[in-house]
């Protein structure tokens, strides 16, 4: 990686696409990976907090997300995880924590099955999608192909009430006690509506068919799951409590009650696990 593509806030991968990320802070390094359809400002609450305690913490838009190029091609969990690949290595990163949210949980245990861990001192995911989240022979409680035929539908057919609507579940705005932001919902709207639709339709099939058994099982370094229990988005049961077991080093922290946005609705809950889990 030649310095002339790496600039203060994007890097340039093998295949031209621009990869936008900020990086704030000085200490040991933490890398954040968003969920779908989201970008890295979606982190903002950890990286605000771990910044302002004595960590380098670096968040990146994935291809075809955010502020990044919005390419017809390579919107593949390979190339997401070789796309990490390429900004670490561009900023020369050594012992960093990998952190990655539901999407961006398969990107890190992507990454890791491809590029190993000499890179890497630790991993956290965060209502990550591994090992598999689609029903299939070897994962028969997953959920019904049917159910992400209907994203791809409703990206397709109105994809901006689709984000709109998506944020009730994603945040348990539907449940008895829960305090809806409209804030909240009005900052995952806009930063969906910044994903391609092409990347966002491509996107679906990667979150939802990717099976990181193997991935997860080359996971070599302490990895942390932080999942909600009342996931309803990615459940808890085919998710975090299926994948810790294939980590040789894996621990699970179940948030009670918890949505599948808990890195905002439980965001000082999860900035102190997170400072635990990186100062252990």
């Amino acid at each position: 990686m030649s310095n002339s593509k790496l600039s203060v806030d994007s890097v340039i991968t093998e295949d031209g696409t621009r990869i936008h990320f900020k990086d704030w802070g000085t200490g040991p390094a933490v890398v954040f990976s968003h969920g779908w359809p989201l970008q890295g400002d979606a982190w903002e609450d950890q990286m605000i907090f771990l910044a302002s305690n004595g960590y380098r913490v670096i968040a990146h838009d994935r291809r075809g997300h955010g502020l990044s190029s919005q390419p017809w091609n390579g919107n593949d969990m390979d190339t997401y995880a070789d796309d990490l690949a390429t900004l670490i290595n561009a900023l020369d990163l050594k012992d960093a924590t990998l952190v990655g949210h539901s999407t961006g949980g398969g990107e890190v245990a992507r990454y890791i099955g491809r590029h190993g861990t000499a890179r890497v001192a630790k991993a956290v995911l965060v209502g990550a999608v591994p090992p598999q989240m689609v029903k299939s022979d070897t994962n028969p409680n997953g959920l019904p192909m049917s159910v992400f035929d209907g994203i791809r539908s409703a990206v397709l057919a109105d994809r901006s009430q689709f984000f709109k609507d998506l944020t009730t579940p994603f945040y348990g705005y539907n449940r008895e006690g829960a305090k809806p932001s409209q804030g909240v919902r009005d900052t995952f709207w806009a930063q969906g509506m910044q994903c391609g639709i092409k990347n966002a339709y491509d996107c679906i099939k990667q979150f939802s068919e990717t099976d990181f058994t193997e991935d997860l099982k080359k996971i070599d370094v302490p990895t942390l799951f932080v999942h909600g229990s009342d996931d309803q988005i990615v459940p808890i049961d085919t998710a975090a409590k299926a994948a810790v077991k294939l980590v040789k080093n894996g621990t699970l922290k179940i948030y009670e009650g918890a949505p599948h946005g808990l890195p905002t609705t439980h965001k000082d809950k999860l900035n102190a696990d997170l400072l635990e889990f990186l100062k252990s």
